[in-house]
């Protein structure tokens, strides 16, 4: 018999691959989680968005706190487009102000640091006196006042005219010049004016210096003539020196006989009151030279640079300057 042979049947294969069950299965169910890179934009977008209203508020508090704060620094004052003064509080050692055309700025450690004094922010600082407990301040918007030497107010009611160019005080006499009316004096402490000349005052620019010892004696910065002096109360003028174009008298720790003159780029020195005078060394570019009202070695000179202050200080004398 012939053997039969037996077929091998091959084994069926599933398909791979696929897990039983319902094919309901969405892609919806299937959608991924956010990963770690879209989490670290989404962060750095909030970081992003704090940082620009925390400088939004920044500049709107800069802002509202007017030009002058927002240029000036501890060590370069913002004065504006001209510089006009740098005067020594007589009665507060290292107390002194500088000021200009747009700006003020004080300093109370010997001009080491200064800080913008706001209330006179465009008061176009020139004149400056010291009365009592109280400092005046003249421009071309009138006189202001202040007690405590940071908040100046406006006190122009008596005042003969408003554009005050140039101010001293002595003991029991306020001294002003205007462009527009000459020299005026009054001893009420401003109640009432009257005017000493009509003819001299009206270039007068900065401090008028007032003899302690006589009030009839008086020193002002001609920008014309250069210092003038006055013996009879502000009545009759005559020339002290060769400097054209004054713009600041002091008197050496306080001695009228110890004058300097200073102007643009120039300073002189009189030892003798104002009847002769030599050259006194100041630094390049220096238009204002305040002499320390106690000190007769101390110093200070300052120049415009842009729109801020640069000042100087000697403790020799003039012989070295330095910035502070």
């Amino acid at each position: 018999m012939a053997k039969q042979t037996q077929r091998r049947r091959k084994p069926v294969r599933k398909p791979a691959g696929r897990s039983p069950g319902p094919r309901t299965q969405t892609r919806a169910t299937r959608r991924p989680a956010p990963t770690k890179s879209k989490n670290s934009r989404l962060a750095g977008l909030l970081v992003l968005g704090v940082v620009l209203v925390a400088v939004g508020l920044l500049v709107a508090k800069v802002s509202q706190r007017g030009t002058s704060n927002a240029r000036s620094g501890p060590t370069a004052p913002f004065v504006g487009g001209d510089l006009h003064s740098l005067v020594a509080d007589p009665a507060t050692p290292g107390r002194l102000y500088v000021g200009g055309h747009q700006g003020v700025a004080i300093s109370t450690d010997s001009a080491h640091t200064w800080r913008p004094v706001h209330s006179l922010d465009n008061a176009d600082a020139m004149g400056w006196a010291f009365v009592g407990g109280t400092i005046w301040q003249g421009g071309h918007p009138g006189v202001h006042r202040s007690s405590d030497g940071l908040n100046f107010n406006g006190s122009n009611a008596h005042l003969l005219a408003t554009d005050i160019h140039s101010l001293g005080a002595g003991k029991g006499v306020v001294y002003a010049g205007s462009p527009r009316i000459g020299v005026m004096a009054s001893t009420d402490n401003g109640a009432t004016w009257d005017v000493r000349s009509s003819e001299a005052g009206r270039s007068f620019m900065g401090q008028i210096l007032v003899d302690p010892a006589d009030d009839n004696h008086v020193v002002a910065p001609d920008m014309s003539a250069g210092a003038v002096e006055s013996r009879d109360g502000g009545r009759s003028w005559h020339r002290l020196g060769d400097l054209p174009g004054a713009m600041w008298v002091s008197w050496v720790a306080s001695d009228p006989a110890k004058l300097i003159v200073s102007g643009p780029g120039k300073a002189r020195l009189s030892t003798d009151g104002g009847a002769h005078f030599n050259a006194l060394s100041v630094p390049t570019g220096a238009s204002v030279v305040e002499a320390s009202p106690t000190d007769a070695n101390l110093l200070f000179a300052a120049r415009l640079s842009g729109t801020h202050a640069t000042v100087w200080v000697s403790r020799d004398a003039g012989q070295h300057w330095q910035r502070p």
